[in-house]
């Protein structure tokens, strides 16, 4: 901020809490401010400052005018927050009102309704440039800008490049190594498209079976390997398995993970040979008739996480719960899903594909449409060995999402098979190759 806007927020209010205050000021040693507010001469230098500290994740800069005319022209601008106010005033300050070129209205997050206060009508507006790394063509953007929104995919990839540029590099489970940050979160549309990620092909078979494994409540990763799906190989070998205290399982036992989970909550776990028929609680059924019978319910929530059971499963669950919402005005079903541990690389690609997959099942068998899947992430992370390759992947411009149908004979869960769900319209780019960390 500058001087003036410094000086303009009330002395109680100073520093601003929560952040770093960075002024500006020709004068600096003329100021006197409090412990940790850091004075700089001009953007350029304060933006030094940005990059050298650890704990600074994202910069804002909040006025006055010629800063804002300043940043406004800054190639470092990625998002613009803007307040427009309806009606004449009286002003003695001018900022630059057309927004720069490049950028496009973010009408997702705040979808721009107009609101009244006092009779004074206002509304919020986010602006985004949805660059990637290494292109700066702007007419190659917007050519993926569908009625002004920048296509959803942005989202995962900016999430990787600020984890790339500002992201915590910590020590891991597997050895391997991270960068990362924790929390964020992603929104996507599923009423006209499907968000089957195209900046690299999605293993979209595996996808589709891996989750009507879940819905089975299969623990046996042999099933999926004999369909030559391989994503569960490395946790159920029996050398991952004895490394974990679990060397007396088969090989492919992964004991009570997620389907277990979706479909006998609380059963006592044998084996993965074992008949688990009516034992447990089966949360997917429970969770399909309250949509039916109750949608206005606020407890529709599918759950994998089970303390008791965590120290026999394979893995922990790392999507571990999740919650459905009927929109009743609409007829549409909703999911919004919590993952605890989120491999950008490799993983979170499959979860999107997944949980809107299921959002989809589960709306189809309750004569539903499918509304939003919203991603909420805790320990976000890129594996050491995944910079590169997804360095390649924030080269390459998000294409149109595909679309899916899924056979309108099936009304039951339980009843799908792979070439019940159809997917039209994918053109990828290439598939990257990512080593699986275990």
């Amino acid at each position: 901020m500058g001087r003036k806007t410094w000086e303009s927020i009330p002395p109680s209010f100073r520093p601003l809490s929560g952040r770093v205050n960075i002024v500006l000021s020709r004068s600096p040693d003329s100021m006197s401010v409090p412990d940790g507010v850091v004075l700089s001469k001009s953007l350029a230098d304060a933006m030094q400052v940005v990059d050298s500290r650890d704990d600074i994740s994202q910069c804002f800069v909040i006025g006055g005018g010629e800063l804002y005319r300043e940043a406004m022209n800054s190639d470092r601008l990625c998002k613009i927050f803007r307040t427009l106010v309806h009606g004449e005033f009286e002003c003695d300050t001018f900022i630059p009102c057309e927004i720069p070129k490049g950028f496009i209205r973010d009408t997702e997050s705040v979808p721009g309704n107009v609101k009244e206060d006092k009779g004074i009508q206002y509304e919020f507006q986010i602006f985004v440039r949805p660059a990637t790394a290494g292109s700066n063509s702007h007419s190659e953007m917007n050519s993926h800008v569908s009625n002004g929104v920048a296509h959803e995919e942005y989202q995962y990839l900016n999430l990787i490049r600020d984890i790339l540029q500002t992201g915590i590099r910590k020590g891991d489970r597997t050895g391997t190594g991270t960068i990362g940050k924790f929390g964020a979160s992603m929104r996507f549309n599923l009423r006209e498209s499907f968000p089957l990620l195209t900046t690299k092909r999605v293993f979209w078979r595996g996808v589709v079976e891996e989750l009507l494994w879940f819905i089975s409540g299969a623990t046996n990763a042999n099933l999926l390997r004999e369909k030559d799906i391989h994503i569960w190989d490395g946790n159920g070998s029996k050398e991952y398995l004895a490394k974990i205290g679990l060397g007396h399982r088969e090989e492919g036992d992964l004991g009570p993970v997620y389907g277990f989970q979706w479909r006998h909550f609380g059963a006592k776990y044998t084996d993965m040979h074992a008949d688990y028929t009516g034992q447990g609680v089966d949360q997917l059924a429970n969770v399909i008739n309250t949509i039916k019978t109750n949608p206005n319910d606020r407890r529709i929530l599918l759950s994998a996480w089970n303390p008791a059971d965590l120290g026999i499963m394979a893995l922990p669950p790392c999507h571990m719960f999740c919650q459905f919402y009927v929109d009743t005005e609409k007829g549409e079903l909703s999911c919004q899903m919590y993952q605890r541990s989120c491999d950008m690389g490799l993983g979170v690609p499959f979860n999107i594909a997944s949980y809107s997959l299921l959002t989809c099942l589960v709306a189809h068998v309750c004569n539903l449409k499918p509304g939003e899947f919203i991603h909420t992430l805790g320990d976000v992370h890129v594996y050491s060995n995944h910079v590169e390759a997804l360095k390649i992947q924030l080269e390459r411009e998000p294409r149109p999402f595909p679309k899916i149908r899924i056979n309108p004979e099936k009304r039951d869960i339980d009843s799908f098979v792979l070439s019940d769900i159809t997917l039209e319209g994918y053109d990828p780019h290439a598939k990257i190759a990512m080593d699986m960390a275990v």
